[in-house]
């Protein structure tokens, strides 16, 4: 042994020797820092089995040695839940799998169960670690240490689900909403999904929250959010924007046709009647729909988008839904000018009444006109009832429009034959005012119309808000003589205890029960029959709206209809048209339509495009339906040629020619277009903005333009198969 060696191994021993302090191995002191409640640590194995675990966290976990040590370190930590997504950015998996360094991570344990069976509270805590690896470089697994945090974590939450739920609803708010919803969309444009967005309004909500109380209308929002809740499930979110606005978050969907069915059916759910403390109330709702990426990709465009869609859908007539589409925007403006200019046009005189027949179909007898509103305005186009009408509805105008065509049908009504009647709509808001029995009273005292001619179509809205004020009103209409209709019925909020309540002397089937009855397999025959036996059975008239084919006047004169009213037998004539015909002494109306109901064929006068093989042509779209369309501006196209109509925004309509003529075609699509909410059609699907991207165009949200052809090399194009025709000189 060497000198060097002799004097080291000398020197240590007199230190070991002179100290006073005893010697601890490191276990014991692993121990006392453990018993100090300094820290906790954990260990596993190379497998990710958990290999150690400090004795005060297993005290603090009620469990023992054998029922951890062993186990998968996956299966007994996990990502804690969480309504904050910020707290791990990661998972605890992928970090092991991968791993990686573990810093901070959150997790959860789960208890045993109580002796009684009762479920224990989870613990919370705060995990860190690192790789191990032997001198040769093999992983070993993690050694890593632990905090206890249950206390601060849980009092963490109850502080952000105060700042990210609504508390009347439990529901997420808007600021839960807009940071899922920028979360969701930042992350699934890297991976190319959609989300889709419904926004939603309560119809009539101020209403019962004015009559009943605010009370009253926060336990409706409560329901209203159960209800909700119920239909979406693990769909996607739920939230309260605050008043009586909602949204949904729907992550990977984008089908147009999903979307519709499911805002149908909210809107049926939402328009069932509420029983509020012992009183019933009953609302409804508008939708708006907008979908990512297609109507935009980043939060604030999207929730614009939907914005928009939503104040369509309340444009047209409340208890419906619309989709997003660029041209909204102009329709939002264009409604503005519309409301700004309705109140001039009545002190104009720019308001005309039109009437429309109701005719026994037994002897073509006419028994009443309905009066229906038109506005002509002097050298500019006519606006359609459905848009001024449902404008008016959104302020009080629609108080003084209503005010007076009762008036005027009133007065015109008295210059007819004494057995023709008149009916007259009235708008809910119109029927709740203080002062309605008063004008109804008094149209009839100016005019001296007979009560019994007159007869008030109302809709099952009047029924919302108090009780008492509703029925109060009907017993004094009775009391003046009037008749009473129920418009609309079998659409809405239908209750047959309105028809129990209210004293009705007829009722209206809907159009929408008519059209299509004819149809195989068609259900609506049932439905008509049975509103029919209903009101037979409470002495009541019934009338079939719109019907326009003779196969729907069969249908509905066999089933029983007392009254039919529609384009079959006339359209909404002017008095002085009226006026002629009783002169002549002419009281009868015969039927005059095609022999049988076809799909709804949209008149259009527009340009789209045409895609065949490599070639992208133009044509005049001249109608179209659910299922085809005739176009225009091509020739010599075969039958049985596969094609797509670019239909704009995004909507490629696949299409085979089922006949064709000189320069027009008629096409039958692969799969039948939709409804957009507000009877105009729409595909399912769109072209994806991520494709196009793909194909070289900057990721963008749709506009309305056409669909852009890929460029394809001169010589590796087909020659064009049709011939393409002048649009311009066959529109001149």
């Amino acid at each position: 042994m060497g000198l060097i060696k002799r004097v080291r191994q000398r020197k240590t021993s007199e230190l070991a020797s002179s100290s006073s302090a005893p010697c601890i191995e490191p276990s014991n002191y692993l121990a006392q820092i453990e018993a100090s409640g300094v820290g906790l640590f954990w260990a596993t194995d190379e497998n990710d089995n958990l290999a150690y675990l400090s004795s005060r966290a297993l005290i603090s976990l009620d469990r023992q040695e054998t029922d951890l040590l062993g186990q998968p370190v996956k299966s007994i930590f996990t990502d804690a839940e969480s309504e904050d997504d910020q707290i791990n950015t990661r998972s605890l998996k992928f970090l092991m799998v991968s791993k990686a360094k573990i810093e901070n991570q959150i997790v959860q344990i789960e208890l045993n169960e109580n002796p009684d069976g009762k479920r224990r509270a989870p613990r919370y805590w705060r995990i860190s670690g690192k790789p191990y690896s032997d001198a040769d470089g093999n992983f070993r697994g993690y050694r890593g240490n632990c905090e206890d945090i249950t206390l601060e974590f849980r009092r963490n939450q109850d502080v952000n689900r105060q700042s990210q739920f609504d508390e009347l609803t439990g529901l997420a708010n808007r600021r839960r909403l807009n940071g899922r919803l920028e979360t969701i969309l930042s992350s699934y444009q890297a991976a190319g999904r959609s989300c889709a967005l419904m926004m939603l309004d309560l119809d009539r909500f101020k209403q019962v929250n004015d009559t009943m109380g605010h009370p009253a209308g926060d336990e409706l929002l409560k329901q209203v959010a159960d209800r909700l809740n119920s239909l979406i499930k693990d769909k996607g979110e739920v939230g309260r924007l605050g008043g009586d606005e909602f949204q949904i978050i729907l992550p990977d969907i984008d089908d147009r046709g999903d979307l519709g069915n499911l805002a149908g059916r909210i809107i049926q759910m939402l328009s069932q009647p509420y029983s509020i403390n012992g009183r019933r109330a009953i609302i409804g709702t508008s939708i708006g729909i907008a979908i990512a990426p297609y109507d935009g990709l980043e939060t604030t465009d999207l929730n614009r988008a939907v914005d928009l869609a939503l104040y369509a859908a309340k444009g047209s007539g409340r208890g419906t839904f619309r989709y997003y589409t660029t041209e909204l925007r102009e329709e939002a403006a264009r409604g503005a000018d519309i409301q700004d200019n309705l109140s001039d046009a009545l002190e104009a005189g720019e308001f005309k009444l039109n009437y429309q027949p109701l005719v026994n179909p037994d002897n073509g007898e006419v028994k009443c006109f309905e009066a229906l509103m038109r506005w002509e305005r002097p050298g500019m186009d006519n606006i359609s009832p459905e848009i001024f009408i449902n404008i008016a509805e959104q302020s009080d105008l629609i108080v003084k429009l209503g005010d007076w065509a009762l008036h005027q049908a009133c007065r015109d009504a008295t210059k007819w034959p004494s057995s023709i009647g008149i009916a007259v709509n009235v708008s809910a808001k119109q029927f709740m005012t203080a002062d309605f029995c008063k004008s109804v009273s008094s149209a009839l005292a100016q005019s001296g119309l007979d009560p019994a001619r007159l007869e008030l179509e109302l809709t099952e809205s009047v029924f919302v808000g108090e009780v008492e004020s509703v029925d109060e009103t009907f017993a004094k209409l009775k009391k003046m003589g009037v008749r009473l209709a129920l418009d609309d019925f079998g659409t809405g909020y239908s209750s047959l205890g309105y028809l129990k309540r209210a004293p009705f002397n007829k009722i209206k089937i809907d159009q929408s029960f008519v059209r299509g009855c004819t149809e195989s397999g068609d259900t609506n025959p049932a439905i008509i029959s049975a509103i029919i036996a209903i009101a037979r059975a409470l002495d009541m008239e019934t009338v079939a709206e719109g019907v326009e084919a003779m196969d729907e006047l069969a249908l509905v004169t066999e089933r029983g209809a007392d009254l039919v009213q529609g384009y079959i037998y006339s359209r909404p004539l002017a008095q002085d048209v009226l006026l002629e015909r009783f002169d002549q002494g002419v009281l009868n109306f015969r039927p005059d339509g095609p022999p049988r109901y076809r799909s709804d064929r949209l008149t259009a006068y527009r340009k789209i495009g045409l895609i065949h093989e490599d070639h992208y042509y133009h044509v005049m779209l001249r109608n179209i339906s659910k299922s085809g369309a005739r176009i225009d501006g091509l020739a010599e196209v075969p039958v049985g040629t596969d094609i797509v109509l670019d239909l704009g925004g995004g909507q490629l309509a696949y299409a085979s020619v089922v006949h064709s003529g000189e320069s027009s075609q008629g096409v039958a699509f692969e799969t039948p277009l939709i409804n957009d909410g507000n009877n105009g059609l729409v595909t399912r699907h769109r072209v994806s903005p991520y494709s196009l991207a793909e194909a070289g165009m900057p990721l963008a949200a749709l506009g309305e333009g056409a669909y852009q052809m890929p460029d394809i090399r001169p010589e590796d194009k087909l020659p064009p198969k049709f011939i393409q025709l002048d649009l311009e000189a066959r529109a001149a």
